[in-house]
């Protein structure tokens, strides 16, 4: 992984097409899926149950879809940076599918390309299509576009 690309208000207002490049690894493994279960009281036995789900449809337990979603941010930060924003807020989801499961014990990258930029009140807001790999598969685990705005 690189630094992630810099832009500042102004270079973001024309980066439309720019790509982001690539994430770090980051380990999905059972203790973090389980959080997840209690955090979010979704602990249905395919994400929770190792000896059940090597039964299962995926012969291991599975991340949540919501799981590796959550992770958007910090791969975010990863790949964009806007050096003169005041703030950064997640302003939500155009699209989002799990194309394949995350088993546990995976580790998970994104990768990144602005779609859109617009100006809105306050600042920029930025479509940014987002596609999160699990390493040794052959479909992401996620795409999704995500919105965020970048504030004066």
């Amino acid at each position: 992984m690189s630094e992630p690309t810099s832009f500042t208000m102004e270079s973001l207002r024309k980066a439309a097409g720019a790509e982001l490049g690539v994430s770090r690894w980051i380990e999905i493994g059972q203790d973090r899926i389980d959080a997840f279960a209690e955090a979010t009281e979704d602990r249905q036995w395919i994400h929770v149950d190792p000896e059940r789900a090597a039964t299962g449809p995926f012969g291991t337990t599975v991340a949540h879809g919501y799981l590796t979603l959550s992770l958007l941010p910090p791969i975010m930060a990863d790949l964009m940076v806007v050096t003169d924003a005041a703030a950064r807020l997640n302003y939500g989801l155009n699209t989002v599918r799990f194309p394949s499961p995350v088993p546990a014990g995976s580790r998970i990258r994104g990768s990144a390309r602005i779609v859109s930029v617009e100006e809105v009140r306050g600042g920029l807001q930025a479509v940014v299509r987002v596609t999160i790999e699990r390493e040794g598969g052959d479909k992401p685990a996620c795409v999704a576009e995500y919105i965020v705005r970048a504030l004066d």
